[in-house]
């Protein structure tokens, strides 16, 4: 006998629910549902990049931590009181029920979810925002069922769900670097420690993906794991440039935004000349083969950077990568990034591999740059 498939199913899932009013319009959903369905119209949105645009906003599993959870469910008297939170897209409604009594900010009535068996995972109408594991462990459990409470909320915006998965984790350890590269495509309020990454985190993604950046692909990140300069080390030289030094000309204080393609301009030429200067092996190598690669060379030059472009402003015209090379060439044979010994001093010698990412060697290699590149100009 030949087996016959089942014909895939579309149908709606009503749920019991409470409408709760945040705000003036901003409405959350409290509701339970078995977890065994969970997967029917909910799915993980794992970050990746399509092209070059950012995707998703989710941790992969953690197997270790959904196996805990699971022998916990499986066991005699298991009780998750943690509400799982989704984001439904405006597929799904909200049908009132008849008035009745209690606070004003509070309606009872269904919640209406479209089932469709015939999407792909990535076409349900709910994202986990928060409950990976929790959701993992209980489709993997070995019971019939399992009720869960669920806290959802209804948007668009794709933007808005990845805010609200960084609000959600910001207290728990959710990779920095994760959080970084979601900034710059998040919607809505976030943090004021948060917003200011966001721009400097945006100005990263272009120097990632911009294919005529000296950093094209090479700066590491959930999504770009090849990439070897730390992503963090990035960020602390734009951050310092765009708080105390040539990026501050092109930033908005009051938004914390900026002249972007200007921003990029100038770091993309700076950027090319110091790979022309200092070439293969100091640039494109690993940091544990060049300290130009590493972080105290990234947030050093960028320190150089700014008292070339400071001095070009103040002329009122700024270099281009010509321009940057010329200044830099006096450096060339003075810079100990791949062997060696830096001299700072007449009786203070450094192997070139012992300088740190910590704030005292940067202070000391970028002073030391400094003198020199200001030697040169006399």
């Amino acid at each position: 006998m030949v087996a016959v498939p089942k014909r895939k199913q579309k149908y709606e899932l009503r749920l019991p629910a409470l409408q709760i009013r945040q705000g003036p319009n901003r409405y959350l959903y409290s509701f339970a549902v078995d977890g065994k369905d969970l997967p029917k119209f909910t799915t993980v949105s794992r970050v990746h990049r399509e092209e070059r645009e950012i995707q998703g906003y989710q941790r992969p599993e953690v197997l270790a931590h959904v196996r805990a959870i699971r022998s916990y469910i499986e066991s005699a008297s298991p009780m998750i009181p943690n509400a799982i939170v989704i984001a439904f897209d405006t597929r799904v409604s909200f049908e009132r029920g008849p008035e009745s009594e209690g606070p004003s900010f509070v309606k009872s009535g269904h919640l209406v979810i479209p089932i469709d068996e015939s999407l792909p995972e990535e076409g349900r109408p709910g994202w986990v925002v928060d409950g990976q594991q929790r959701s993992a462990a209980i489709r993997d459990a070995d019971l019939r069922s399992f009720p869960i409470c669920v806290t959802a909320f209804i948007t668009p915006s794709e933007g808005e769900q990845r805010a609200q998965f960084i609000l959600v984790n910001s207290t728990k350890p959710l990779p920095k670097g994760l959080i970084y590269e979601l900034l710059p495509t998040t919607e809505g309020h976030l943090p004021p420690a948060l917003m200011r990454k966001r721009f400097p985190s945006l100005i990263l993604e272009r120097l990632n993906y911009d294919e005529d950046s000296p950093f094209f692909q090479m700066i590491h990140t959930p999504t770009t794991p090849d990439g070897f300069v730390k992503d963090n080390s990035i960020l602390r030289m734009l951050e310092n440039s765009l708080t105390d030094g040539c990026l501050y000309h092109y930033r908005d204080p009051e938004t914390g935004s900026g002249d972007i393609e200007e921003i990029l301009l100038i770091l993309k030429d700076f950027w090319r000349a110091v790979s022309k200067v200092f070439p293969d092996p100091a640039w494109g190598q690993p940091p544990r083969r060049s300290r130009l690669m590493h972080g105290v060379g990234i947030a050093s030059m960028g320190y150089v950077m700014d008292a070339i472009t400071e001095a070009a402003i103040i002329e009122g015209a700024l270099p281009d990568e010509t321009g940057y090379a010329s200044e830099l060439e006096p450096l060339a044979e003075l810079c100990s990034w791949t062997n060696g010994y830096w001299t700072f001093g007449r009786d203070s010698l450094r192997r070139w591999n012992d300088l740190q990412n910590t704030p005292k060697d940067i202070n000391l290699l970028a002073n030391h740059l400094q003198v020199l590149y200001r030697a040169s100009k006399r």
